[in-house]
């Protein structure tokens, strides 16, 4: 796995710069960008900074899965609202997000 152009896939999906992620971890761009060009490896810790303001964990930074995306606050707090649902209410949720797409 090459983290590297796992990091940058992740960051420009979810279309962060490299300067915003450097003001927001206090990583400069230099380092971010040998890291996602493969020149630098990162430790453990660096990633964890790196990772937080992606709103990701490293586990989902690992996953290689081409079925994994990644969600918004938002989404993942419409998931823990349907899962607290009865069976009942949870499928009218499900029914009104389908009629509002």
């Amino acid at each position: 796995m090459n983290i590297g152009k796992r990091l940058r896939f992740i960051r420009e999906s979810k279309k962060i710069t490299i300067y915003r992620l450097s003001k927001e971890t206090g990583v400069s761009q230099n380092h971010i960008s040998g890291i996602e060009l493969g020149k630098r490896q990162p430790t453990i810790d660096m990633l964890i900074r790196l990772t937080e303001p992606l709103g990701i964990t490293l586990a989902e930074l690992f996953n290689e899965s081409d079925d994994a995306f990644f969600l918004s606050e938002k989404e993942k707090e419409l998931i823990v609202n349907y899962r607290c649902l009865p069976d009942e209410k949870a499928s009218m949720l499900l029914g009104l997000s389908k009629l509002l797409r």
